[in-house]
């Protein structure tokens, strides 16, 4: 028989396309809550007259560019009674807003990365934290202070009762008592980032791990006891009002009820991660998951859900598969495995789990005290991301398969279900674009679809050159068309000249670089002799290629078409050739001239469909000490260098202007000028490239890992934690995109540098996911320079 204080399910909310990350009780309505998700809103959701409803959207929230992470609710004021609601994004802005309009009152600008936590306290004061590693005080519209301390992501903020006391809680291991803005005291304890925090009273308060525990600390700085029943990652708690228990949600798949310092009851989900949680006002409990349902728990009999409703949700959690590797299971061994009539046998506490084998099936069971029975809760899969040819149920419908993909931003992977009857490369668009992926992954999920369906497929699949969606042979903006041979202008279609090589198709370039083994990368930096040769790389890398006879060609060409009022003057072209010249051979007797460099300035304002080739010369000439120091030198043109540099990078500008000016910040690192200048000008440098992430074009990616490797080189051995961060957090989001190898080896290289030796980066790094990211890469055998590299950072990052 049920026991009366259990929780059961109430109702299931759909509403959100992709992850629940937040949630929190609203103010108002009365029994109202609020939820945020990866699919960038937030929404408001009222209790519904008919209770088998449950809950109705009543607002819709929209503003971040980007994953929404966090949500809190700031209590009522006389200039706002219902009270405001802030949601921080992976757009590093926290948006606060009202239940008057969808869009935000304001927005708060400051942190440099992802705000993953927010909490509100008395008189409007917002408290949040960022993978930024800094915890911000906010009063309205103004940042009143910054907490600095931390050596790694802050994932947990929390406001206590007692006036001007917060605490914050972070992937260095450690939760920080702040006052007044000074760090009063440090609580460490946890062996791995601490993901959550709760307020119990004035004088105690839970935190939660990676570490798979719980511990309640008194604020003078003793941890009085530690929990143990999760098995994966912890992501959040909540504490029962009365403050004699509370609940915890993880990576295991379960929501667990702790009363009297024992977990009395344990849930699981038919999805992965069960992200967040938060105790309504009725005492009934709402949790956001992977799946994107939000679903409500109650004790009370009148709001739980129809037997027919809880039947399926219990059949949609059996059918659910667990891949041992997840940690899901703990620490049950998987040899010898029993029978069913191991489950003859009552379990001895509520959540225990039994495996037995079912055929040449594995079955995984959990016991309900609630129940007194076992109940399934998924197959397990032998700890491969292929399938059985059984039927797997996932999100409510049947697929023959069921995979894991690891493409995400520091967190689990994602689950990608496929039937043998679906289109491999339509199943992989709808998957990029549920999840908000790059299309540049498209051929990579598709053919890993296909590999690992073992041929199941019906029909032969698209040939290789064809695009799916088309039917016609994709275009990729910067690659060579064997159709129209290597000598067409990939930007104009016509003439042979391709802006920043000078090399015929198939020749060898005259000077291959021994760092990479091609020739469109150069260093001044000679290699060190130990085992890692990669990293660190502190000396400029540049892009020196040119064939100044097609450079001009191209120049003159474009001239002639040229509206009237930008034609160039034979006069002018002629002085552009001899600055050419000279800035591309060494030897040359001549020197750029003031005047050469001025024009050379002017005319890189040429209109934006043609200039091209001017940016070329201008790329080429940054390399110059002269024109380094000419163009770099002073503050007020040096950010009026940058600045147009930046105005030719807009995601929506031209590929070839994109490059070109890419290429141009590279070549800046190789003069003290030029780099003192783009220190000086990172933030906006770096923000302004990683949008460049979604461009489909190979040599952008290359160009762009190249500005991170610099960055990445002038920072090496500094102390500058704020600036190495926003590096690793522009490498990460770059390696959610690239494909090309020769991408990946530079930031990879890129991450190496900011690691090495700097155990605080390290730890950032790692914050931020950065090692479950790059091991993909470690086995990488072609280019072997990969898999080389990325096991040295792996090791760094060890």
């Amino acid at each position: 028989m049920a026991s009366p204080n259990s929780y059961k399910l109430s109702c299931s909310i759909p509403g959100h396309e992709m992850d629940v990350r937040g949630l929190s009780a609203a103010v108002f309505p009365e029994g109202a809550f609020v939820s945020v998700s990866r699919d960038r809103t937030g929404r408001v959701w009222v209790p519904n007259s008919s209770p088998e409803i449950g809950f109705t959207e009543m607002h819709c929230m929209t503003g971040h560019q980007n994953f929404v992470s966090c949500v809190c609710v700031i209590a009522p004021s006389d200039t706002y009674p219902r009270g405001l609601i802030a949601t921080g994004g992976n757009d590093h802005n926290i948006c606060v807003f009202t239940l008057d309009q969808a869009q935000p009152l304001f927005t708060l600008k400051g942190h440099k990365n992802t705000v993953c936590t927010l909490s509100s306290g008395k008189f409007g004061t917002l408290l949040s934290g960022s993978w930024d590693t800094t915890a911000k005080v906010w009063l309205s519209e103004k940042c009143m202070m910054t907490l600095q301390g931390h050596t790694a992501a802050v994932w947990a903020v929390v406001i206590l009762p007692e006036q001007g006391l917060m605490l914050s809680g972070s992937a260095d291991k450690t939760i920080k008592l702040w006052k007044a803005g000074r760090c009063e005291k440090t609580f460490t304890g946890h062996e791995d980032c601490v993901r959550g925090l709760a307020v119990v009273s004035d004088l105690e308060f839970f935190s939660c791990s990676n570490d798979t525990t719980i511990r309640r600390w008194l604020v003078t700085g003793e941890c009085v006891e530690v929990y143990h029943a999760h098995t994966n990652y912890i992501y959040s708690l909540a504490v029962f009002p009365d403050g004699q228990g509370f609940i915890s949600t993880g990576e295991d798949r379960t929501l667990r009820i702790w009363r009297q310092g024992e977990c009395q009851q344990t849930i699981r989900f038919p999805a992965q991660s069960v992200w967040c949680c938060c105790i309504l006002p009725n005492g009934d409990i709402a949790v956001g998951a992977s799946d994107g349902l939000i679903r409500v728990f109650t004790e009370v009999e009148e709001r739980t859900a129809s037997p027919d409703v809880l039947l399926a949700f219990e059949d949609e959690l059996s059918k659910t598969t667990i891949d041992p590797k997840t940690g899901d299971l703990g620490d049950i061994k998987m040899e010898d495995l029993p029978g069913r009539e191991h489950l003859d046998e009552p379990g001895n506490r509520d959540g225990q789990t039994r495996l037995i084998k079912e055929g040449q099936n594995v079955e995984a069971y959990q016991w309900s005290m609630a129940e007194s029975r076992w109940m399934k809760i998924g197959d397990v899969v032998g700890g491969s991301n292929q399938q059985t040819s059984k039927k797997v149920n996932y999100e409510g419908k049947d697929f023959d398969f069921v995979f894991t993909i690891d493409i995400n931003e520091g967190g689990p992977s994602m689950k990608l279900p496929y039937n043998v009857t679906d289109d491999p490369w339509l199943t992989a668009h709808n998957f990029l674009q549920k999840n908000d992926l790059s299309p540049m992954f498209l051929d990579q999920v598709a053919n890993f679809i296909i590999e690992n369906t073992k041929g199941h497929t019906l029909g032969a699949a698209p040939p290789s050159a064809a695009d799916p969606f088309t039917g016609s042979g994709r275009y990729i903006p910067g690659a060579a068309d064997n159709r129209t041979g290597f000598g067409a202008d990939p930007f104009t279609g016509t003439g042979r000249y391709i802006p920043g090589t000078d090399t015929p198709a198939g020749a060898l370039p005259a000077a291959a670089d021994p760092f990479t083994g091609g020739g469109a990368y150069s260093s001044a930096a000679s290699r060190q002799t130990s085992t890692n040769l990669y990293f660190p790389i502190t000396d400029g890398v540049t892009f020196e290629q040119a064939n100044a006879t097609q450079i001009m060609a191209k120049l003159r060409e474009l001239n002639v078409g040229a509206p009237e009022e930008c034609k160039l003057s034979e006069e002018v072209l002629r002085s552009l050739e001899k600055l050419l010249v000279s800035v591309c051979d060494p030897q040359a007797a001549e020197q750029p001239s003031t005047e050469q460099i001025s024009l050379l300035w002017k005319t890189s304002h040429w209109p934006e469909d043609i200039v091209f080739p001017i940016l070329d010369i201008f790329r080429l000439a940054m390399r110059h000490p002269q024109v380094n120091k000419c163009l770099c030198g002073s503050d007020a043109d040096g950010v009026e260098l940058c600045n147009h540099l930046l105005s030719l990078m807009k995601p929506q500008g031209r590929p070839a202007n994109q490059l070109l000016a890419l290429r141009t910040l590279c070549n800046c690192f190789g003069g003290s000028h030029g780099r003192a200048l783009l220190l000086a000008q990172r933030e906006a440098v770096l923000s302004r490239a990683v949008d460049l992430c979604s461009v489909c074009n190979k040599n952008i990616h290359i160009a762009l890992a190249t500005l991170v490797l610099n960055y990445a080189g002038s920072l090496h051995g500094q102390t500058d934690l704020e600036a190495k961060a926003q590096c690793l957090s522009v490498a990460s989001a770059a390696l959610e995109s690239v494909q090309d190898m020769e991408a990946v080896f530079r930031l990879l290289v890129a991450l190496g540098t900011t690691v090495a030796s700097d155990q605080t980066a390290q730890d950032l790094a790692k914050s931020l996911g950065v090692t479950s990211q790059i091991a993909k890469y470690a086995t990488v055998t072609n280019p072997a320079k990969v898999g080389e590299c990325c096991q040295l950072v792996l090791k760094e990052l060890q």
